[in-house]
């Protein structure tokens, strides 16, 4: 029963590990956010625009 014993202790030594890993990161920083907002807000005015232009076209199209 040895071995069942060093295994049972290295999978929770290698548990602890992870678990002090993780306590020191934030999965996502202030900056980081606000960077992914501001560039997804841009996105959705691209779509936008490129909507309105369909409209518009196919509007000019049907007169």
């Amino acid at each position: 029963m040895t071995r069942g014993n060093q295994r049972e202790q290295a999978r929770l030594k290698n548990l602890k590990k992870q678990q002090q890993e993780k306590k020191g990161k934030s999965s996502d920083s202030g900056q980081k956010l606000t960077q992914k907002k501001e560039s997804d807000a841009e996105i959705m005015r691209q779509k936008q625009l490129l909507a309105q232009q369909r409209k518009e076209a196919e509007a000019a199209a049907k007169k």
